[in-house]
């Protein structure tokens, strides 16, 4: 994703400042030039360099590991940089880490999917309870083979809005044996298949009729543009705080 981030952001004029790579990645210590990113003469370091990576930055965008934002937000929020963050698959504490280190310091954009189609599609889920009892949700999404966590953290805002609105209790991820459905269950299927950036598609049926509404992503381009929206309007910010696509979309 950053190889593909910095490429989107040069296109769009923003100025590169600084890379930063996991330890075990190849291109540690070449330049963007160097591991064929682009042409410039920026070296990429890894975590302990951070700071100096990042001292000459507005805004530090980040997609990583979990663990390893929780190592590295905290560092970034304590130099006063802004921050645009779109990794997932964090635990509930993970989570409370990277808010905990934020609040109150620096303003940041946290999404799960930064494509701005993905972000419409969150609004148009809140409309859900609009429908009446007897309608069953599920959600089935497809990413790439290596994508480690599952379901993805958009699947999983998904479940969030939509058992907001329905009133659901509890989530089935899959379906095994013989079990009928409660109607109190949201369903949520998770695939792993080849290199699919990602497809989310969302089921409501009901006893005579059916809706599917279906996201798919081209390319990794479509999170990297998002990412690059909030940039654009994290670094307009001055109130310090958390904010979401939603927050960017207004501004859109």
């Amino acid at each position: 994703m950053g190889s593909t981030l910095i490429k989107e952001a040069i296109m769009r004029n923003f100025k590169i400042v600084g890379a930063v790579a996991a330890k075990e990645d190849p291109n540690i210590n070449k330049t963007l030039k160097e591991s064929g990113i682009c042409d410039l003469n920026i070296k990429i370091v890894d975590p302990t360099r951070l700071q100096e990576a990042v001292k000459d930055a507005d805004v530090y965008v980040s997609f990583t590991t979990p663990q390893a934002e929780v190592t590295n937000l905290p560092v970034v929020a304590n130099l006063g940089k802004k921050i645009v963050m779109g990794t997932t698959g964090f635990t509930d504490e993970q989570m409370r880490k990277i808010r905990d280190a934020v609040t109150g310091k620096v303003p940041a954009v946290f999404s799960p999917n930064y494509a701005i189609g993905v972000n419409i599609l969150f609004r148009l889920l809140r409309m859900m309870k609009i429908f009446p009892s007897g309608y069953d949700f599920s959600i089935v999404e497809i990413h790439h083979s290596g994508k480690k966590d599952a379901p993805s953290g958009t699947a999983k805002k998904m479940g969030e809005i939509i058992s907001e609105a329905r009133g659901y209790t509890s989530i089935s991820y899959g379906r095994e044996g013989l079990s009928a459905r409660k109607p109190d269950e949201l369903e949520v299927l998770a695939v792993r298949a080849g290199g699919v950036p990602g497809v989310h598609e969302i089921i409501v049926a009901g006893p005579y009729e059916m809706i599917r509404i279906e996201h798919m992503a081209f390319s990794r381009s479509v999170f990297a543009q998002g990412a690059l929206y909030a940039v654009e309007w994290i670094y307009k910010q001055e109130k310090p705080g958390i904010y979401s696509m939603d927050d960017v979309l207004g501004w859109i």
